[in-house]
């Protein structure tokens, strides 16, 4: 098998050099205003406002993508997926179907039709088809854990071909182990198989992260279909945290994905995480960052091209078994494994968006304070992707590169890109208009960085559009009031949007830049951070 693993222990000098990248790249970018300031204030304002008006036209493109991708998620729920699949079956008796122009792009329904009746032999039937769900755990409660079994339940998929894998950590101790115990107890007659997996700890090659779990449940998985003799080609994996609640639809929409492209082995699958649901419990900074990421999801959507692995995903069980399922080396294992795959495919991968939400938890710990402490631990840790670049960039700029050059450096372009754009663009167009004024007095002879705090005040107040936008959005995807709360919960939902410019900075910028500077120090994260998962107590409720 290729190594296509991250190095443990010491790393190669140049390996050692491009994870000090991200950090020089964004450290830079502040460092570089500061020193056009020194020397010659209105280049530094040229800077700063080229940087403003490139954010000022992605903010144009996020708010067109959120647009239209909130319609095709629409659409997508209203399609009856159970049917479609079902089509899948015999297609030659579906070919005048038509279930609306309301749907989700029916002409590629009947188009996939058309090429299975023409080549038969190259798409699998539903009936052979079984979807897995690798659900995690480390001491999650059962009120945590109940409603996630409850949802795979819920959904439309045929029961009898679905086959759910609970892993638990030792580490857990016994309470994890009798949770679980209770789990399958209680829903094991519900599935074609429900299997529970302690993982145990210390395991060699392991940092202590839901990867070393869930591969260690991907090959109780292997070995269990071993045993009935199902073919690896004809199960999707799919992971779940512990509160993830995928759409009753997710599992055929999925498995018709999975069957109308040929090349289903070179692709995985990815739905739109939305934070949605404790939504109206968590304190307000928790709702504005919840809602933001939910938007960022639903936007990447719209670019198949840009798309990644990002939390709970879908992928064929003979692509894992290939690559040794996913790594156990990295505490961001999920946005990982879409490298691994493009690496361990020479290039030929990619990700299929699936346009119906997997609905996971926005942060809430046991107190106000240890919310907000808990929230810049997960951002922490998802930042800490930024320790693909070096991967990339070793496996690309080498004689023994498997991909092409010029696919490969657009890709490592794009995700340098996007860590540097998180650490210090709040930054510096918060006050980034005021850093020549502060550091320099030839700036008040500069008639261009007099002006730019004005100027910069003009292009955000513009861009207040994009953020209406995303306000009125915000309300459509929200989850009916609970009972629980007043009507002037609405208010407030509302006044959260002023706390935004600081949620950027406090917690997307100044965990961006954790991160990355213990990747430029070689003070590397060995450990997953557990976001702590509360719910809301019956009394809790009631004075509410």
């Amino acid at each position: 098998m290729r190594d296509i693993e991250i190095p443990m222990g010491k790393r190669t000098p140049m390996y050692r050099f491009f994870e000090m990248v991200p950090a020089v790249f964004s450290y830079g970018a502040i460092l570089l205003l500061v020193a056009l300031s020194i020397f010659n204030p209105s280049l530094a304002a040229i800077y700063l406002l080229i940087i403003i008006i490139t954010t000022l036209v992605k903010a144009i493109g996020i708010a067109y993508h959120t647009t239209r991708g909130r319609n095709e998620i629409e659409k997508a729920q209203r399609t009856d997926w159970h049917t479609r699949l079902g089509h899948l079956e015999n297609p030659k008796e579906h070919l005048d179907f038509s279930d609306g122009k309301k749907s989700f792009r029916p002409g590629e329904h009947l188009e996939n039709l058309h090429d299975i009746v023409e080549e038969p032999d190259r798409y699998p039937k539903p009936s052979q088809l079984y979807n897995a769900v690798i659900t995690v755990m480390y001491n999650e409660s059962y009120e945590v854990l109940q409603p996630t079994m409850q949802c795979l339940v819920d959904t439309d998929y045929n029961k009898d071909q679905m086959i759910v894998i609970l892993g638990y950590e030792e580490r857990g101790g016994p309470e994890a182990e009798k949770t679980a115990k209770r789990i399958q107890k209680e829903f094991a007659g519900q599935f074609g198989a429900f299997e529970i997996v302690k993982h145990p700890d210390g395991l060699p090659n392991e940092v202590r992260g839901k990867g070393g779990n869930i591969t260690y449940a991907g090959k109780y998985l292997k070995s269990w279909l071993d045993s009935k003799k199902i073919a690896y080609k004809n199960v999707m994996v799919t992971t779940l945290d512990c509160d993830n609640r995928p759409h009753r639809t997710y599992f055929d929409y999925v498995a018709y994905e999975y069957i109308v492209h040929p090349d289903r082995k070179h692709l995985s699958y990815q739905p739109v995480s939305l934070f949605l649901n404790n939504i109206w419990d968590v304190p307000a900074p928790m709702r504005v960052v919840a809602t933001g990421n939910s938007f960022w999801n639903i936007i990447s959507s719209m670019r198949p091209h840009v798309l990644r692995n990002f939390a709970s995903h879908s992928q064929p069980m003979d692509a894992l078994v290939e690559m040794n399922f996913w790594s156990t080396r990295t505490v961001v294992e999920d946005g990982h494994q879409y490298w691994r795959s493009y690496f361990h495919f020479n290039g030929e991968y990619g990700v299929v968006p699936i346009f119906v939400p997997i609905y996971q938890d926005a942060v809430l710990s046991s107190t106000y304070w240890r919310t907000l402490k808990a929230q810049f631990i997960q951002l922490r840790r998802w930042a800490y992707g930024a320790s693909d670049v070096p991967y990339v960039a070793t496996r690309l700029f080498t004689k023994k590169r498997t991909v092409p050059l010029g696919p490969g450096l657009a890709r490592l372009i794009r995700l340098l890109d996007g860590h540097v754009t998180l650490a210090c663009i709040a930054i510096l167009i918060a006050i980034g208009g005021w850093i020549p004024l502060f550091v320099s007095i030839e700036a008040s002879q500069s008639i261009a960085a007099q002006q730019l705090p004005e100027i910069i005040s003009r292009i955000q107040q513009f861009a207040l559009i994009g953020l209406f936008i995303t306000i009125f959005f915000a309300f459509k995807i929200l989850p009916p009031r609970p009972e629980r709360y007043k009507k002037r919960r609405n208010f407030w939902m509302l006044a959260q949007w002023v706390l935004m410019p600081f949620t950027a900075i406090i917690y997307s910028s100044a965990s961006a830049f954790t991160s990355q500077t213990a990747l430029l120090l070689g003070k590397y994260f060995d450990k997953f951070d557990l976001t702590e998962k509360a719910t809301v107590s019956h009394d809790e409720k009631q004075a509410k």
